[in-house]
């Protein structure tokens, strides 16, 4: 049984080539061949596509992302995948959160690609290997964004920003106008906070 394959992509000889790599690989077939969002719903409805590669940037400014809130809507059963030349963070979330369960960089070798939409077919989630990396940072950064205060009140930050200057604990006290005694105590809970043993580690935690 053939995989039946859907393209969404506004420049026509990468469109016609991938046909071409399709319809040729044995394992699937292009039942729809689109350059932009327009005709989606009449069109699948008439060919009942398993999967569809969508470009992100198509012409007069539309975007693959929008194609894809369409197909989710009234295609729920279609798997899809991002082919695009965009790497950045937004591109990759907005894709995702869509309802795009792969993502592949246009620079993907034909037998990947193909690979690739086997995987989807089956239910897998294929990505470009760099693709995935930011992925998944992106995904635990906004389950745990990184801490870049760390609780550290301002005078705490005042006196590491010193440390990290290479003010003496003397210096500091002259400075601001407090004890050694005080600085130590600011500097002991600055440690606790940013759970480190020693100036350098707290230095290179906040990124000094």
């Amino acid at each position: 049984m053939h995989i039946k394959v859907a393209i969404i992509e506004d420049n026509v000889t990468l469109r016609s080539s991938l046909q071409d790599i399709f319809d040729d690989s044995g394992y699937m077939k292009v039942v729809s061949s689109l350059e932009s969002c327009y005709q989606i719903v009449p069109e699948y409805k008439q060919t009942l596509p398993d999967v569809a590669l969508v470009d992100i940037g198509l012409k007069n400014n539309e975007s693959g992302i929008d194609c894809v809130h369409i197909i989710r809507q009234y295609f729920p059963e279609i798997r899809i995948m991002m082919f695009t030349v965009f790497e950045d963070d937004d591109k990759i979330f907005d894709s995702i959160c869509a309802g795009a369960s792969g993502y592949l960089l246009k620079k993907t070798p034909p037998e990947e690609i193909i690979r690739s939409l086997i995987a989807l077919f089956e239910g897998g989630a294929p990505m470009t290997p760099s693709i995935a990396n930011r992925t998944l940072e992106l995904f635990r950064d906004k389950i745990h964004p990184p801490q870049t205060e760390w609780g550290l009140t301002s005078r705490e930050k005042e006196i590491l920003k010193l440390l990290a200057e290479g003010y003496t604990y003397q210096n500091i006290a002259s400075k601001l106008f407090i004890s050694i005694s005080t600085v130590r105590t600011h500097i002991m809970h600055i440690y606790e906070k940013l759970q480190v043993n020693s100036k350098i580690e707290a230095i290179r935690k906040l990124k000094l």
